[in-house]
C-alpha cells in the first residue's frame, strides 16, 4: 500500500501475534496459504522469521510476477511449500535473486531475517545496496509516485469491483463459536472478549 504522499507500507489485515522470539514462539496455524511459511504448516513452533518468508514470496512476486509455489489446491501448494525450491528465471540480477533465495529458505535457522543468519542482516544484503536506510525511515527519499487524492478516504485507486460491494459482517454463531476450542489463540494482541479462559 502507499501512503497519502506515496511512501511505501506493507500491510496485513490478518491476525497478528507480538513478542515472537525464541523463548516465545507460535504454533498457531494461520496464514494466506501462498506466504505461509514450511514451519507453519508442518506444525513446528515459529518465530518472526515467518515474516520475512511472506516478505520473500511478496518480492518474488513483484520481480516475477508470479508466486514461486503453486498447486491445484491448498494441499497440492502447501507440499510444494514444503519441498521444493522455487524457480529462479535467469533475467533476474545476481543480487536479486540472492536475496530472494536467502529469504525463501526452507529451515528457518539459515533463513535472512534470522539474528544468526550466516548471510548478515536484511539491509546490508547486496539487493538494499542503493537505499540510504536512514533517509528512508525519516521519509526523505522523494517517493517515485504521489497518489493524487481527494480525501482521507477517497478510494480511487482500489478496483471498483471491491468498492462497490456492500459491507456484509459474516458473525459466527455464538453456539459455533463456543464450542471450538480457543485456547490456541492465547497470546494474541486482540481475542474475542465474549469467549471464557
Amino acid at each position: 500500500m502507499l501512503d497519502v504522499n506515496g511512501h511505501v507500507r506493507l500491510a496485513d489485515m490478518g491476525m497478528c501475534r507480538m513478542d515472537l522470539n525464541p523463548q516465545n514462539p507460535a504454533s498457531t496455524f494461520c496464514g494466506t496459504p501462498d506466504y505461509i511459511a514450511p514451519e507453519i504448516i508442518k506444525g513446528l513452533k515459529y518465530n518472526q522469521c515467518v515474516d520475512w518468508w511472506s516478505f520473500g514470496v511478496l518480492l518474488y512476486e513483484m520481480v516475477v510476477g508470479q508466486s514461486p509455489f503453486n498447486g491445484c489446491d491448498e494441499d497440492e501448494l502447501f507440499w510444494c511449500i514444503c519441498n521444493e525450491q522455487a524457480y529462479y528465471p535467469r533475467f533476474l540480477a545476481k543480487e536479486t535473486k540472492a536475496v530472494l533465495v536467502l529469504l525463501l529458505e526452507k529451515d528457518p535457522q539459515k533463513r535472512l531475517g534470522t539474528p544468526g543468519c550466516s548471510a548478515g542482516d536484511i539491509i546490508d544484503q547486496p539487493f538494499f545496496k542503493s537505499i540510504n536506510w536512514d533517509r528512508l525511515d525519516r521519509k526523505d527519499i522523494e517517493p517515485p509516485f504521489k497518489p493524487k487524492v481527494r480525501h482521507i478516504l477517497d478510494v480511487q485507486y482500489f478496483d471498483s469491483a471491491f468498492t462497490i460491494e456492500k459491507p456484509q459482517l459474516t458473525p459466527v454463531d455464538k453456539d459455533i463459536l463456543a464450542s471450538m476450542d480457543q485456547t490456541q489463540f492465547r497470546g494474541f494482541s486482540y481475542t474475542n472478549p465474549n469467549t471464557t479462559d
